[in-house]
C-alpha cells in the first residue's frame, strides 16, 4: 500500500506471481488494502473526477497496454469491422438500439488471435475461447460478416485434437471444446487448458465451413482446412459412434464434463419421470448436426472433384435421416425425444432441443409441422421466448440453467429452422418475443438466459441472476432471426429471398455493404400488409437478386 495506490498479489503453485495493481490519480486522503477514502467538497452542480489505473504483472512483466495505446488499437479495430460488415438499420429507433447493442456487443467479444478473429463466449464467466460457442456465433454473423466465420474454422482447424488423451477428451479429429489458461489449467487442477469435452462441436464445425462456402465461395480457405474437415468426418466414424447402432453419442469425462451438448448441466438430459439418463447418450440435436455435417461436407468433395467420397456421404445422410425419423419421433409427446440413453430407451421429454431438427433438414415434413405447432403451445412458449423445457415436464423449473428458461440463441436457430421448413408465422412469434424482451434488459443487452416464467402483463422477463451479460451468441442472435424473416440463402453470387417476411413493428429496412461473393450491395426493405417489396439500391459487379414467394 502506497499513498496512491494498492498492490495486490501472490505466487500460484505453478510458480507464477501475478500482481493487480490499482493506481488512484489525485491521490485519496487516505489508503487502505481494499478501499480508499477521497475527501471532496465539492459547490451545487460542480463535477470532480478521479482516474482508476489498474496494471496487471506476472512474475514482473507488464501484461496488456497503456490506456491510450488501447483505446487506439480499439478504436482502429471497431472501424476495420464495421468497415467490412453489412450495417443494418430500420424504421424501428427501439429496434435499431437492439442492433446497435448487438454490432457493439460482438465486436466487444471478437478477439485478436495468432489464428485470426474468435469471438469470445461471454462476460464474466466464459470469457474464453468454447468451440460450440465460437461456431454458433459465427453462423448467427455470417450475414452481417463472413470473416468471423473464416477466423473461427482456421482457430479450431489449428487446435483439432491429434491423438488420444483421456483425461482432455481429446481424440484424433476432435474439436476443442474450451480453451483456458491461468494457475489451475496450468497445474491441470481443471482439464480445461485445451478440453475435448463436447460431442456437437466437431459436425458443426464441418457444417460452418460447408456454410462459410455458400455465403463466400472462397474455395482457397476451404481448401486450405480441407484436411480438417476430413479428420473431423473420420472422427464421427471412428469414434463419435460409440456402439455402432447409427447414432453419435457421449459418455461422461473422467474429470470434465457429464453431459456434453450445449445443455450440459449435470441434470439437463433426464426422463420423463425425472431420473437422469445413464450413458451413453445420442442427444437429438447431435444426430440432426451430424445429418448436416454430411451433407455440407459432401457438396465440398464433390467440388474438389471427389465424387465418390460425395456419394458415400449423401448416402450415408439420407440411411440418418430415415433411422433418426423413425427412431427419435415420439407419438406420446408429439415431438422427438430429448435423447436416447445407454439402454437405447427414449427420454420422452419435450424439449427445445427438438427444434434444432429443422435447422438441418433432418425432420421429416409431416413431423416439422406437428414441432413447429408444439413449439408455440402455451406450456412452451413462455410469451418472451420457447423455453429449453416444456413447463409440463416433472423436471421443468423457470429459474434452472437449462430446465425451463429461455436461451435466445437457442431460439434464433429453431427460428432459422423454421424459416427453411416454411414456417414464417413461427419466426414472427420468436423475434417479437425475443425483441420486447430486450426492452427489458439495461442497454437492449439480451443476456445468456433468462427465466422460463409466463408473460405477465405490464412486467418485463425474470432475469436469471447470475447470466452472462454480455454472452457473445445471444449477441448475435438479432442477425439470425432477420435473416430468418427475410428468408435470406446464399448460393455463389446468387442472393435469395425465400417468402420474405417482416414483424409488425418493422415497417422499413436497409441494409448497407452486404457482401455477396467479390462484391456487395445495399437494398431497401419495405413492409406492406401482405407482402414485403425488396428494391436494389445499389451494387457492384452483377450480382443477381431472386426473391421466391
Amino acid at each position: 500500500i502506497s499513498k496512491e495506490s494498492i498492490t495486490l498479489g501472490y505466487k500460484g503453485l505453478d510458480d507464477i506471481f501475478r500482481e493487480t495493481t490499482f493506481i488512484f490519480s489525485p491521490p485519496p486522503a487516505k489508503v487502505f488494502s481494499s478501499y480508499a477514502i477521497f475527501v471532496l467538497d465539492l459547490a451545487p452542480k460542480e463535477s470532480y473526477t478521479l482516474f482508476l489505473t489498474i496494471l496487471f504483472k506476472e512474475n514482473g512483466k507488464f501484461q496488456g497496454l497503456h490506456y491510450g495505446d488501447a483505446l487506439a488499437k480499439t478504436k482502429k479495430t471497431l472501424e476495420k469491422l464495421r468497415k467490412k460488415s453489412c450495417i443494418i438499420t430500420t424504421s424501428n429507433e427501439q429496434f435499431n438500439t437492439w442492433l446497435n447493442r448487438s454490432y457493439s456487443d460482438i465486436f466487444m467479444m471478437l478477439t485478436n488471435t495468432p489464428f485470426g478473429i474468435y469471438p469470445y463466449a461471454g462476460i464474466p464467466w466464459f470469457n474464453t475461447i468454447f468451440g460450440r460457442d465460437g461456431i454458433i456465433t459465427a453462423l448467427e454473423c455470417l450475414l452481417i460478416n463472413p470473416d468471423i466465420a473464416k477466423g473461427v474454422l482456421n482457430y479450431l482447424a489449428v487446435t483439432q485434437a491429434k491423438e488420444e488423451i483421456p483425461e482432455k477428451d481429446a481424440q484424433p479429429g476432435k474439436i476443442v471444446h474450451e480453451i483456458r489458461k491461468g494457475e489451475m489449467a496450468a497445474i491441470g487442477e481443471i482439464p480445461f487448458d485445451c478440453y475435448y469435452g463436447s460431442i456437437d462441436t466437431t459436425p458443426l464445425f464441418i457444417f460452418l465451413a460447408g456454410t462459410y462456402y455458400e455465403r463466400t465461395g472462397d474455395k482457397e480457405f476451404i481448401e486450405k482446412i480441407w484436411p480438417h474437415i476430413e479428420l473431423a468426418l473420420n472422427w464421427i466414424k471412428d469414434y463419435g459412434d460409440i456402439d455402432k447402432d447409427g447414432f453419435v453419442e457421449y459418455m461422461p469425462s473422467i474429470n470434465g464434463l457429464v453431459n456434453k451438448g450445449w445443455k450440459d448441466s449435470y441434470n439437463s438430459i433426464f426422463h420423463a419421470d425425472g431420473q437422469l439418463a445413464p450413458p451413453p447418450i445420442a442427444l437429438v440435436e447431435v444426430q440432426s448436426y451430424v445429418y448436416a455435417a454430411k451433407q455440407k461436407a459432401a457438396q465440398l468433395a464433390r467440388m474438389f472433384g471427389k465424387e465418390k467420397m460425395a456419394k458415400t456421404l449423401l448416402k450415408e445422410a439420407r440411411v440418418l435421416k430415415a433411422k433418426f425419423n423413425e427412431v427419435f419421433w415420439c407419438e406420446d409427446i408429439n415431438t422427438y425425444v430429448l435423447a436416447l440413453d445407454g439402454k437405447k430407451a427414449p427420454c420422452k421429454v419435450r424439449a427445445s432441443n427438438a427444434g434444432h431438427v429443422l435447422f438441418s433438414g433432418i425432420a421429416k415434413k409431416g413431423y416439422a409441422k406437428r414441432l413447429a405447432k408444439i413449439l408455440f403451445e402455451d406450456h412452451f412458449f413462455s410469451g418472451w421466448g420457447i423455453r429449453t423445457v416444456s413447463s409440463l415436464e416433472q423436471s421443468y423449473n423457470p429459474l434452472s440453467y437449462h430446465n425451463g428458461s429461455v436461451w435466445p440463441h437457442d431460439n434464433a436457430i429453431i427460428a432459422f429452422g423454421l424459416s427453411r421448413y416454411g414456417f414464417k408465422e413461427g419466426v414472427l412469434k420468436v423475434i417479437e418475443g425475443l425483441f420486447e424482451a430486450s426492452t427489458f434488459f439495461g442497454l437492449h443487452r439480451l443476456p445468456e438466459l433468462f427465466c422460463g416464467f409466463s408473460r405477465r402483463s405490464d412486467e418485463g422477463p425474470t432475469h436469471y441472476p447470475v447470466a452472462c451479460n454480455p454472452q457473445a451468441w445471444s449477441a448475435a442472435t438479432v442477425f439470425l432471426l432477420l435473416q430468418a424473416c427475410l428468408g435470406i440463402v446464399f448460393k455463389e453470387k446468387k442472393l435469395y429471398f425465400y417468402r420474405p417476411i417482416l414483424p409488425k413493428f418493422l415497417e422499413e429496412i436497409y441494409i448497407k455493404n452486404l457482401r455477396v461473393g467479390d462484391s456487395f450491395i445495399d437494398l431497401y426493405l419495405k413492409r406492406y400488409e401482405n407482402d414485403v417489396v425488396i428494391n436494389v439500391v445499389k451494387k457492384k459487379k452483377n450480382i443477381e437478386v431472386l426473391i421466391i414467394k
